[in-house]
């Protein structure tokens, strides 16, 4: 398990500057520089101020927001700066949609996120207290219309925090609520940690909480996530991208709780491909699904060496989906193999060991393309109850002490395309 060793040395050794510089560093109160926290002025500038003079000093410093709810549009995070909110303070989007300026984001045009950063390093946003994108306002706006949950559609929505090419990064100690869309993004970021969160935007759209987009060296540890979409979600590049497109790797995802949501993901947009994905004891509680790998002959690359260890799950829809055809969870009857292309969705050298399911609807299903098999996916120590069994086609894969127990029909099928070693 050498790239277990290697996350857990990585999560020890992230010590940037803005952090490391202790006492030393500046404190900017943004309540110096104008913001009331009265919940109704907007305190945008005053805490953009703030951020723009704690930046300007040699070691950086700590932009503090405290005893009150600060009304804000839009700010961005320099280099060396800790963003402290403390407990019982808020950072609340501004309700009024004109605040977001137009941008290009991962090659589509959206709205600034709440809290952002470009090109910077050494960022910390700690403190115990909460970022709330008041995002009520953005799923009202959004309600009906096509295809609201594809970056670059025609009504745009905010994200909550976005950590665009920054690295040495950490969020940790703190709620984030109610984003507009996506709830935090690093985006060909790298060496980020996110540790003990409330991630929290439960019955509302496309509202994931945490989405690696070619991202590496994540460590995603004691989050509790219960929002209206992915609770995890892995991606890198666009549907139909023209490339070229960085992969998302090295990410250590542990000792999570996930509740409302479509559980963890990696995909479907992964034209960049996915590797060194590992994840470890994991409680899921009614999510529409459990572990799932995504993707389809429009969006997909490599995924490889990927792991799901000591995994529990309790009344989950569908406890394990691996499927090459995305949006759905199979295909209608038979499909034609179609030529490889970059595009085409590769995933092998999967292992899910010690996973058990409760209440479930469906065991799940694991299905890959006739040109593209699921190969190398073993299944050690798994127990699955559910109304409906496991189902297997185009996949090469290997059982150890696995039990699936379906209230209806078979408890598992497998079909002429697949192989299954140790049933």
């Amino acid at each position: 398990m050498r790239f277990v060793a290697l996350i857990g040395v990585l999560a020890l050794a992230v010590v940037p500057q803005a952090w490391a510089a202790g006492t030393s560093a500046k404190t900017c109160d943004v309540r110096a520089f104008g913001a009331k926290g009265d919940g109704t002025t907007k305190d945008t500038a005053a805490i953009q101020e703030a951020i723009d003079t704690c930046a300007g000093y040699k070691k950086g410093g700590v932009v503090k927001l405290s005893g009150g709810t600060f009304l804000s549009g839009p700010i961005s995070l320099k280099s060396n700066i800790t963003l402290n909110i403390a407990e019982g303070a808020t950072l609340l989007g501004s309700p009024d949609r004109e605040d977001y300026p137009k941008v290009t984001f991962a090659r589509q045009p959206t709205v600034q996120p709440l809290v952002g950063s470009v090109n910077a390093e050494n960022i910390t946003i700690t403190g115990g207290g909460t970022i709330d994108g008041n995002g009520h306002i953005w799923w009202e706006y959004v309600h009906a219309v096509k295809e609201a949950g594809v970056l670059g559609n025609d009504h745009p929505r905010p994200m909550g925090l976005v950590f665009d090419h920054s690295k040495h990064i950490r969020v940790e100690g703190i709620t984030i609520q109610n984003a507009g869309f996506w709830q935090i993004v690093p985006y060909y970021a790298d060496d980020l940690v996110f540790r003990n969160l409330k991630i929290l935007a439960p019955h509302s759209p496309n509202t994931d909480a945490i989405d690696p987009f070619s991202s590496s060296n994540i460590v995603i540890d004691h989050v509790f996530s219960s929002v209206g979409d992915d609770n995890v979600a892995i991606k890198s590049g666009a549907i139909n991208s023209p490339g070229p497109d960085a992969p998302s790797k090295n990410i250590m995802i542990t000792d999570c709780t996930f509740e409302n949501g479509h559980g963890l993901s990696i995909g479907s947009e992964i034209a960049g491909g996915v590797q060194n994905v590992h994840a470890e004891r994991i409680h899921f509680k009614g999510t529409d699904q459990g572990i799932r790998i995504k993707a389809n002959r429009d969006r997909g690359n490599d995924v490889s060496n990927i792991s799901f260890k000591d995994i529990d799950m309790v009344d989950v829809k569908t406890a394990i989906l691996i499927t090459e055809y995305y949006p759905k969870a199979a295909p209608d009857g038979e499909v034609p193999s179609m030529p490889m292309g970059r595009l085409t969705p590769r995933f092998h050298n999967i292992a899910i060991e010690n996973v058990h399911a409760t209440g479930s609807g469906s065991a799940g299903t694991i299905v890959g393309l006739p040109e593209s098999p699921v190969e190398g996916l073993s299944l050690k120590n798994v127990d699955l109850q559910a109304k409906t069994g496991l189902k297997i086609a185009y996949a090469k894969v290997a059982f150890d002490n696995v039990k699936v127990k379906a209230d209806e029909g078979e408890n598992l099928t497998v079909a002429p395309t697949a192989t299954v070693a140790g049933k």
